[in-house]
């Protein structure tokens, strides 16, 4: 899975300043939409809440992966945010999140590829080495560096 590949700058937000969960999720949906990647963002929004109403998507260890499966997606796409500070996102390991990594996939294209990025992404994500490299990187370049090992 070439995760790097559904990166753009535009999505890319490092640092990200913002006070919640839902200013984190509107302010990450933007960058995927400057990214081309949504042509409904509302639709998309709705689709992320309603993911995140049915269990958190803060995986622990300071990481969220909030996604959504929507027709309001046009093309499959990755954002990602480091956190200026970390936010409470009802994580499974109780903590708060400094990293996001937000998985948008078209309806009609949902199962395998939104499954295929969960699992490239979960793998890196389980390897402290990797989650400490990702509060480090100060610059959109060298994410895409650090995940092209993915």
């Amino acid at each position: 899975m070439n995760i790097q590949g559904l990166l753009q700058e535009q999505s890319i937000m490092i640092p990200l300043e913002t006070s919640d969960k839902e200013s984190c999720i509107r302010a990450m949906i933007d960058g995927l939409e400057a990214a081309g990647c949504l042509r409904d963002k509302s639709a998309y929004f709705d689709a992320v809440m309603k993911r995140e109403e049915t269990g958190s998507t803060g995986i622990g260890f300071g990481v969220a992966i909030p996604h959504g499966k929507s027709g309001g997606v046009s093309k499959a796409g990755l954002a990602f945010a480091k956190l200026t500070q970390p936010l409470d996102w009802q994580s499974l390991d109780g903590n708060p999140v400094s990293i996001v990594f937000m998985i948008a996939v078209p309806e009609e294209a949902a199962g395998n590829e939104h499954l295929q990025i969960l699992i490239a992404l979960s793998r890196k994500l389980i390897d402290e080495q990797f989650r400490q490299s990702l509060l480090n990187i100060t610059e959109p370049q060298q994410l895409i560096d650090l995940l092209q090992a993915i």
